[in-house]
């Protein structure tokens, strides 16, 4: 079991990854010397937890000893008692990841203990989690590691203490189950030297392992590739507030992990603690005694009214009950015993419950250890409106917290990587941290996503098909953005193929005129609300079955794929796609443009118009100039359009600044200020304040886009951000600093406004070169500082 699964497992995790080039070449063109081994007798598919260990006997201790690691589904693998690698990850069976790690820091002379334990929720695992069977493997890099490779001298367990419990929540819900764990039926110190294995059966091999590429003719299982990503961040995480305690007291002390509670026998005993913000957290629970004890956590991200069974206020706990995951452990009795989840859990609000039975049950700590992708902010926000402050923490808070091995729209309920979520998601990334390992790897995920027909999943990866079509689109504006910030332009050349794919795919169902007709499967946009045309999400069609906002979206992705195609040196598919691209403006012009109202409509018979479709009309430049604005204006006075939600308020802001109404920015940011009113500490799923299903959803983040490339007016102005565009748009501000990360370095702008002058100071990184434009006037920019009046 893991009644030694301590803090410190968690904290000394490695936080680095080795580069595919870095992985021994032969083990990346020719089959493992190492099997994937199982537990004998165990269900291939079903729940189960299992322990495997090996024993290493070394002469000296080495200078380095490099492994790769897997499993099917999950694994942790220990040294010596110490987790040094958990994983793999998420991929598909065509691409599927090990991690590399050195573990020589934690191996001595003599002997030596190397286990993992791996697990498989089966039919119960979350919808992200592809799977073949329940497997591991351990690789040694060389034959001087090749002691470690997974075989029969393995010996493996199943955990009988360990089952999946259904959680209760409200709405959707496709992650992790949470667990019972019975503590009486615990392997106790497997991981350490000196356990005694009686009883452990010798593994089962499966096959050998096979990287990627390789030829068998037995089939090839899991495809094996080295994981593009370092390991996740884990930090120790303190609860700040005890908010109820009933049949027991509480004190501050043991917060912070300084002073125990006793809980006498035959008590029963709630403590609902408030861990101050929303959070993704293993959560360690260390006790003593308490025979037969049975305690439950309960993790959720807001509180229920009881009444209206609303959420409201996020901070009130009054009159409010908690629905959520459950953990739910049963004591043995142990003089020292700890409990950590195999899976990390969201919550704001922790609910712990304890039932004793004869003996008193000692609580000794109760803890997270934080865990995320492990990115560093380095963008820089300030002004004289403190709450755009705020705004911008609740912000990346919110995106931290939807990044993990893959982006993620939501880490609560889902945990799958929407294609829409997730090109803000890595614009996010790219002006907040300037990483792009994560965004690379989403973009890969997708690729690999495509169906036989051309079109994208409209997540990945995950189990089963879900396509939602003009997600796929999103897909082509993914590659755009990476191109337009990154300097890889030999990245994106690799994915072209699948861009043309993707556009062949809607080509089969376009009419002459251009437009699309009856496009298959799930064409959802946006979460509209008080809009009986708009069906899940799904925007109006007309009688001839065709939606003047998907063909615009179908025309920007024309437009971004002309781009590309063009500058990576593809000059014939950009004239073709120019000419569709020119081809579906006229008849978008022809077909849906209302003459009376000055405006896009929906469908062709001029019923439904949408704040949607004139954003993507000013986006894709069919109006420019006063037009543009004049649209812009229409879009934001007629109360009878289709409002966009927190996620497509992103392109209506995007339109705003594009048609030169940039000021207008500022005064569009009511729905995250509610959402701040009313104690959220991450941007909920849409725009239903009161009763969001998801209080953290990262599509939501779109202002840590915003603010510095609105607001800050900091821009790339050519390919791979060779180039700097500086606009600024302050609106009522008097005062706004703050820096982006750049390829080159940082930039740092600097506005403050002194009577009715504004002391302007620009700094750029060594190499870069720029533009400011302010009311209509342009200057160059220089490497270095640049002050400006």
């Amino acid at each position: 079991m893991r009644t030694t699964f301590l803090a410190c497992l968690f904290l000394a995790l490695s936080t680095f990854t080795y580069a595919a080039s870095e992985v021994n070449p032969e083990l990346q063109q020719k089959r493992w010397r190492a099997y994937w081994i199982a537990a004998p007798g165990a269900s291939p598919q079903g729940y189960g937890v299992y322990h495997f260990r090996k024993q290493l006997h070394l002469a000296e201790k080495p200078g380095h000893y490099r492994v790769h690691v897997s499993a099917d589904n999950r694994y942790q693998l220990f040294v010596n008692g110490t987790m040094v690698s958990l994983g793999p990850a998420q991929s598909d069976l065509l691409h599927w990841n090990y991690e590399t790690v050195d573990i020589a820091p934690w191996l001595q002379s003599g002997d030596n203990t190397i286990a993992a334990t791996v697990w498989n929720y089966g039919t119960d695992g979350p919808l992200a989690q592809i799977s073949l069977r329940t497997a591991f493997i351990l690789q040694g890099d060389t034959q001087e590691e090749a002691a470690v490779n997974t075989n029969p001298s393995w010996l493996v367990t199943e955990d009988k203490g360990c089952q999946a419990l259904k959680p209760t929540v409200l709405g959707y819900f496709v992650a992790p189950y949470g667990e019972v764990i019975d503590m009486t039926k615990a392997e106790k110190g497997w991981q350490l030297k000196g356990y005694d294995a009686t009883g452990w059966k010798p593994a089962e091999p499966i096959m050998a392992g096979s990287p990627k590429g390789f030829m068998a003719t037995d089939g090839t299982g899991w495809m094996l590739v080295p994981s593009p990503l370092p390991q996740m961040e884990r930090s120790l995480q303190r609860l700040s507030a005890v908010r109820k305690a009933e049949g027991v007291r509480v004190t501050k002390a043991f917060l912070l992990g300084k002073a125990p509670i006793t809980i006498p026998p035959h008590t029963r005993a709630v403590i609902l603690f408030d861990n101050g913000q929303n959070t993704n957290a293993y959560v360690h629970l260390d006790f003593s005694k308490g025979k037969q004890a049975s305690m439950a956590l309960t993790y959720a991200e807001s509180l229920y009214d009881r009444k209206t069974m609303e959420k409201g206020d996020r901070n009130a706990v009054e009159g409010k009950v908690i629905f959520g995951v459950k953990d739910s452990i049963i004591a043995a009795g142990d003089e020292q015993a700890s409990y950590a989840s195999l899976n990390w859990k969201t919550f704001r609000y922790l609910q712990l419950s304890v039932e004793t039975q004869e003996e008193p049950l000692v609580l000794n700590d109760l803890y997270g250890i934080y865990t995320g992708f492990p990115f560093q902010r380095r963008a820089t926000f300030a002004s004289s409106d403190p709450a755009l402050a705020k705004m911008f923490d609740i912000g990346w808070h919110t995106a931290r917290l939807c990044a993990m091995e893959t982006y993620m729209d939501c880490p609560y309920y889902e945990r799958l990587q929407y294609l829409g979520d997730t090109r803000l998601q890595m614009l996010v990334s790219y002006y907040n941290t300037g990483n792009d390992t994560l965004a690379r790897k989403a973009i890969c995920d997708i690729d690999n996503s495509r169906l036989a027909e051309g079109v994208t999943e409209g997540r990945y990866p995950a189990r089963g098909t879900n396509v939602i079509s003009p997600f796929s689109l999103m897909w082509i504006g993914m590659l755009h953005d990476y191109y337009m910030y990154r300097p890889d332009s030999a990245f994106v050349s690799q994915h072209l193929p699948g861009m043309r794919q993707v556009l062949s795919f809607f080509m089969q169902h376009t009419g002459k005129d251009g437009t699309l007709k009856d496009l298959p499967y799930w064409n959802f946009m946006d979460w509209v609300e008080r809009q009986r045309q708009w069906k899940m999400g799904v925007p109006p069609k007309g009688k001839d079955g065709c939606s003047a906002i998907l063909d615009l979206l179908l025309l920007r992705a024309y437009q971004w794929a002309t781009d590309l195609e063009a500058h990576l040196g593809n000059q014939g598919m950009a004239d073709g796609y120019r000419q569709r691209a020119d081809m579906l403006a006229n008849t978008i012009q022809r077909k849906y443009w209302d003459t009376d109202k000055q405006c896009y409509a929906d469908v062709s018979n001029k019923k439904y118009f949408s704040q949607h479709a004139q954003a993507l009309a000013i986006l894709c430049g069919l109006v420019k100039g006063k037009q543009a604005e004049q649209l812009a204006e229409c879009m934001l006075r007629d109360s009878t359009m289709a409002e966009a939600s927190i996620y497509f308020k992103y392109y209506v802001n995007r339109a705003l600044a594009k048609a030169g109404l940039g000021g207008a920015y500022l005064d569009g940011l009511g729905i995250w200020n509610d959402y701040m009113k009313l104690g959220m500490t991450t941007w909920g799923e849409d725009s239903k304040l009161m009763n969001t299903r998801s209080d953290c959803h990262a599509w939501s983040a779109s202002p840590n886009i915003e603010l510095l490339r609105t607001v800050l007016g900091i821009d790339t102005d050519a390919p791979g951000f060779a180039k700097v565009r500086i606009e600024p748009h302050l609106g009522r501000l008097t005062q706004a600093s703050g820096s982006v990360p750049h390829p080159l370095g940082m930039i740092r702008v600097a506005y403050q406004k002194k009577g009715k002058e504004w002391s302007i100071r620009i700094i750029l990184p060594k190499g870069l070169h720029g533009k400011f434009i302010w009311k209509g006037r342009e200057t160059e920019l220089t490497p270095g500082e640049n002050e400006l009046k």
